[in-house]
């Protein structure tokens, strides 16, 4: 079920006043059965896997707990294998053969092996992220095994942050299960903001730029220079549109209904620097790769060389999470390798700044080094959005290939788009960065507060109005952060 469809506002709307409607002890059976719902709206024989996965990391929670010494590893280790087995069959399977197929062709034999004809579920890195953090986090004896299985499911089917996060740790959420939630006016309200926020970036930035994204992406060699260009940059917005739209949109509902997700992204695009940015997007899966595999792998507390291969080990295996491609794995080395690069550095640039005394919080060295990061990530962004190396390659080598002949193909409107488009897609991202940039020291939200009445009411009718006149609705505009 999309959350920009007819279909989730009325399961929205129906979902939350039965919530606040039925005594306090049955809410958690009607959240976990409206999850299941909105999970079995897309593929629901995917319901079983996704059952069958709960049900093991379930008894394993309460094993890990109950026992002592090998048998609380051999425990974890079973869940973790459950987990990464469902994900190695449905997402990596084809992958590994196809490339086992490369090579063995290439020393003279045939892989008989065939690819499996099924499709990945959707949200699958996300729940399954979630599942192993849980089992982990009691075998580190940060969480108590959890005996309520109603409640256990729940905690990895919760609707809301269900098909793309944010991935939640169960510190932060199984107690909330639990909670009483009363109606609160004023939290229903912020709640409603929120998933009006990013339904906005969803279908009035979002989807106005993937046409031409789309258009550019899907055949790159019909193209150079500007438009490249271009639609490289109309990507970036995208995604950052589309995914930190779903997430506003999943704190949104969960804040209507009293429960607190984690902050999933920070005004990434307003980073100084590659290391602020990872700290700023997707900060629940920077944050899941950072203390299961990052610190776990010694983390910066071992030799430099060491630190390096840490640091470039965590961005290839989160650029393969996204997915079952070359271009994705290359997105995450090249992630690495800007953090590598930027430690390797760090004394040299220093010192280049004290000799031609520049001075770092001039807000020109500010602007300077926000468009340098913004660059070096649309370089990156490059490959993840390409549907294959070549296609990569083939962009950025022509980034800057033709510039005056290809700024005619933009003015004639020749990218699958209009002027009219680009023209609502810029607004709207001038909107979308001004409000970011208000938001430096207290939330939009907060300042709305401050606001009289009449004031807020009118933010809150501009802001619906220019979904309903602006908004792209069509049926296929899912979110892009489903395929993982």
């Amino acid at each position: 079920m999309l959350f920009n469809s007819l279909h989730f506002l009325s399961f929205f709307v129906v979902v939350t006043t039965l919530y606040f409607t039925i005594p306090h002890q049955h809410r958690w059976k009607l959240l976990l059965g409206s999850s299941c719902y909105f999970y079995m709206v897309f593929v629901p024989v995917y319901i079983v896997i996704l059952g069958a996965t709960i049900i093991i990391d379930y008894f394993a929670g309460i094993y890990i707990e109950g026992s002592r010494g090998d048998r609380r590893r051999w425990f974890l280790i079973v869940s973790i294998l459950a987990n990464v087995g469902v994900l190695s069959v449905f997402k990596y399977f084809n992958f590994i053969n196809e490339n086992i197929s490369v090579v063995l062709n290439q020393i003279g034999y045939t892989n008989t092996i065939p690819n499996l004809s099924i499709l990945l579920p959707v949200g699958l890195s996300f729940h399954t992220f979630q599942a192993m953090s849980y089992t982990i986090e009691v075998y580190k004896g940060n969480q108590k095994a959890e005996r309520h299985f109603g409640i256990y499911a729940l905690y990895v089917m919760f609707y809301p942050q269900l098909v793309a996060g944010p991935i939640e740790r169960p510190q932060n959420i199984l107690h909330q299960f639990y909670e009483r939630h009363t109606f609160d006016t004023q939290r229903v309200l912020n709640g409603l903001v929120l998933m009006l926020w990013g339904l906005f970036k969803k279908v009035v930035i979002a989807d106005r730029l993937a046409v031409c994204v789309n258009f550019v992406y899907d055949n790159p060699s019909d193209f150079t220079g500007i438009p490249l260009l271009l639609a490289t940059v109309c990507f970036a917005f995208q995604i950052y549109c589309d995914f930190s739209g779903y997430s506003d949109m999943a704190l949104g509902a969960a804040e209507v209904m009293g429960f607190r997700l984690m902050k999933n992204f920070d005004r990434p695009y307003f980073s100084k620097s590659i290391a602020e940015f990872w700290k700023r997007w997707h900060i629940s899966l920077s944050t899941w790769f950072r203390d299961y595999v990052y610190i776990p792998l010694g983390g910066n507390r071992v030799a430099n060389w060491r630190w390096q291969f840490n640091l470039l080990v965590t961005f290839l295996l989160s650029g393969l999470w996204h997915g079952a491609n070359w271009t994705y794995i290359i997105w995450g080395g090249l992630n690495g390798l800007y953090l590598i690069s930027e430690n390797l550095t760090a004394n040299l640039r220093h010192a280049i700044l004290v000799k031609t005394g520049i001075n770092k919080s001039s807000q020109w060295f500010k602007i300077v080094s926000l468009f340098y990061t913004f660059s070096l990530i649309c370089i990156s962004w490059v490959f993840f959005r390409a549907q294959t190396v070549n296609d990569a390659m083939y962009i950025i080598t022509h980034f800057f290939s033709d510039l005056s002949s290809s700024a005619s193909v933009v003015f004639s409107s020749n990218m699958g788009t209009d002027k009219y488009n680009l023209v609502v897609a810029g607004f709207a991202l001038t909107a979308l960065f001004g409000i970011e940039f208000l938001q430096r020291g207290r939330s939009v939200r907060q300042l709305l507060q401050m606001q009289p009445a009449f004031v807020r009411m009118l933010v809150y009718y501009v802001l619906l109005l220019g979904i309903v006149c602006f908004g792209v609705f069509d049926n296929d505009r899912q979110f892009i952060y489903f395929q993982f």
